[in-house]
């Protein structure tokens, strides 16, 4: 799906983008100097205690697998992920 919309700045040159990006906290701004075109890459953000996971290829490969059983009702219990986190003190 792709939306094809004309935003127009208010007073201040700002942009409102709140109403066709749910769910999104920040963007990267990338700019054509040549163009001028200007292209969003929309991001979220992840609490800092869960960001280990996504740093540990192997614990994150066996969540997403654990995911992709569950939703085919094949799970089984192996145990904790708890040796994978680092506590930061």
């Amino acid at each position: 799906m792709q939306l094809n919309k004309i935003l127009r700045p208010d007073a201040k040159g700002r942009i409102c983008l709140g109403a066709i990006s749910p769910g999104i906290s920040g963007y990267k701004v990338i700019i054509d100097e040549k163009t001028m075109e200007i292209t969003l890459k929309p991001y979220t953000e992840m609490p800092l205690s869960e960001k280990w996971l996504f740093n540990n290829k192997e614990a994150l490969e066996s969540v997403k697998r654990g995911l992709k059983q569950s939703s085919e009702n094949k799970t089984t219990y192996r145990g904790s992920f708890s040796k994978y986190a680092e506590e930061d003190h």
